[in-house]
């Protein structure tokens, strides 16, 4: 059995890596600031909580000296690209400031790192080949930036103070317990109730799309078979312009496609991300999931838990075409 903390771990991923913990036997304990994206709902009711901030020092260390933990899964981070652009200052704070506050405990305290960052720190790569670990970071929004920072700290306490860290970076994932301000719960949720459907430009932007579990798996995998002072990407190998997206939930749905609304694209806004997947899958780590499935299952899950999402949307969900856009 290994202790693993999970900060962040009441938000999308993190709860869902929380249930994958609690399923392979792991003692687990939550540590989260419950932000609007972190919520008591996700997680299940046997799991331990701590309510707390990743930038407050003396409440983590706190929490780590009691807890002890083998391994820290960094889940915290404020995440989403328009809330940035309107505010970057919450993303300084919790994916810069933060990710300092854990590493500084790191030091004080003998533990294992994983720090879950992002696709998005490589950059619109257009044209060119899939990124790897050692393609140079050129993010272009203030949340990419933010995780691109967070990435060089974590390097530097590997390489300065011999923090036992390690980074992942995984593609869009998708699957239950996602806040309905992304693309495929907010698509979905739209769709159910005959609302039009809100595309960025003309939708050509190209994203590689990763089930939820996968990652989880491949999260585990680098703990057991990663080693500190290394990166690690994790892709989907399920590449799809946000159209074809949009387009596969209605066609899953049954609606029209005249529900897709247009709207101009938004500043910053990148073309393409994609990744190799070679070091990751040298551990052993593949992918399960189709694309096909793993849409599947979300959209069934929206459909029956309408208790746990409804509770996050407001009226302007269903009188705006662009709610949270």
């Amino acid at each position: 059995m290994v202790r693993v903390l999970v900060t962040g771990g009441a938000g999308f991923i993190g709860s869902n890596f929380v249930r994958y913990m609690l399923s392979l036997g792991n003692e687990v304990l939550v540590y989260d600031a419950f932000t609007y994206a972190g919520r008591l709902e996700n997680l299940p009711g046997d799991v331990k909580v701590v309510k707390g901030d990743i930038a407050d020092y003396a409440t983590l260390d706190g929490v780590v000296r009691e807890f002890q933990p083998d391994v820290v899964v960094n889940f915290a981070a404020e995440t989403h690209v328009d809330r940035s652009i309107r505010n970057p200052e919450p993303f300084i704070r919790t994916n810069i400031y933060g990710v300092y506050t854990i590493l500084e405990v790191a030091r004080k305290r003998d533990f294992r790192l994983i720090h879950v960052s992002t696709d998005e720190v490589y950059g619109d790569l257009g044209g060119r080949e899939p990124a790897t670990e050692d393609t140079v970071l050129r993010p272009s929004n203030p949340y990419s930036a933010t995780k691109a920072s967070g990435d060089a700290l974590i390097m530097a306490y590997w390489r300065t103070y011999g923090v036992k860290a390690s980074i992942v970076r995984p593609s869009n994932n998708y699957g239950p317990y996602q806040h309905p301000e992304k693309l495929i719960p907010r698509t979905i949720l739209r769709a159910l109730n005959n609302l039009p459907v809100v595309v960025h430009g003309d939708g050509s932007q190209r994203r590689d799309w990763l089930y939820v579990e996968d990652n989880c798996r491949a999260i585990w995998t680098v703990f057991e078979r990663g080693s500190p002072g290394e990166i690690y990407n994790i892709p989907g190998f399920n590449e799809k312009s946000v159209l074809q997206v949009v387009e596969d939930i209605l066609r899953i749905l049954g609606k029209p496609r005249n529900l897709i609304h247009f709207t101009p694209d938004r500043p910053g806004q990148d073309r393409r991300y994609i990744m190799r997947g070679d070091k990751i899958m040298s551990l052993g780590w593949k992918p399960l999931m189709s694309w096909e499935e793993g849409l599947r299952r979300t959209i069934k899950w929206y459909v029956e838990n309408e208790d746990w999402w409804r509770s996050l949307i407001n009226d302007e969900f269903f009188t705006r075409e662009t709610p949270w856009a």
